[in-house]
């Protein structure tokens, strides 16, 4: 008989809600939500106890990061060393080689990253393997509020609120963009993570008021062959920055680890 994996989840927002919720209805089998770790009270609607993150190490075998970026850096290594598997949703946080080397390198847990918003990855990530992609590029597209940042000039935020049509936001590599909108372009980070390399990808964000749906469109290609995902999903109602799917592929994820036949690895 397989073991049930005790699972915690850090974060009680759009993300986490959802994966919770499922988890709390026992949803995905071989897998049960044991506790709840936020910053804030969460009272007693929540379906699991809320305990603070040492203790939650010391009660899971997983923990499902859906808390941001700033969960990993100061966590992810300390969750691994503690012998607790981690599932990170926030993959911006990779952008930092230094701390992708470290969580790569810790253990005994285990660290797993979900694909979130985009597909097409388990084919990056196998394509590699035959050799590098020498062009690999990413395009987001998302409604101008929800790419709004502190860091943008009156210009710019002027341009993006009164925009017509598309503008183009930023565009650089999956190293210097992911930092810029740290809630919004995780895809890029994932896009990185599969093809390998921060700095061969080229991501562009566009604004746009027509953007009714998130739409992230990759294209890779080399000498092994030609690669062209396009996927449109609606904004999560409680949190745009997020598609509505990303709950989903975490909960894909959970069942994939506590061993769901029948799952495409």
């Amino acid at each position: 008989m397989s073991t049930v994996r005790k699972v915690g989840i850090v974060g009680w927002g759009a993300i986490g809600r959802v994966v919770g919720a499922a988890l709390a209805e026992h949803k995905i089998a071989g897998a049960e939500l044991t506790c709840l770790v936020d910053n804030r009270p969460l009272g007693d609607s929540a379906p699991a106890p809320q305990v603070s993150f040492d203790e939650a190490m010391e009660r899971c075998d997983l923990i499902v990061e859906a808390a941001g970026q700033g969960v990993v850096r100061e966590w992810g290594e300390r969750v691994l060393a503690s012998g607790t598997d981690l599932l990170i949703a926030s993959t911006g946080a990779l952008t930092d080689e230094e701390l992708s080397k470290r969580l790569l390198a810790a253990g005994p847990g285990r660290v797993y990253f979900t694909g979130g918003a985009v597909g097409g990855l388990d084919l990056l990530q196998a394509v590699r393997s035959l050799g590098p992609l020498d062009e690999v590029r990413l395009t987001t597209t998302k409604l101008p509020a929800t790419l709004e940042q502190p860091w943008m000039d009156a210009e710019l935020l002027s341009r993006m609120r009164t925009a017509t049509g598309p503008v183009e936001v930023m565009a650089g590599t999956a190293r210097d963009v992911p930092v810029k909108f740290p809630k919004s372009t995780n895809v890029a980070a994932s896009v990185a993570l599969a093809v390998g390399d921060l700095d061969a990808v080229r991501v562009r964000v566009v604004a746009d008021p027509g953007a009714h749906h998130t739409r992230h469109v990759v294209e890779a290609s080399g000498a092994q062959g030609a690669y062209r995902f396009e996927v449109a999903h609606l904004p999560d109602p409680a949190n745009p920055a997020t598609s509505q799917v990303v709950p989903y592929a975490v909960l894909r994820s959970l069942a994939a680890l506590a061993g769901r036949t029948g799952q495409i690895l």
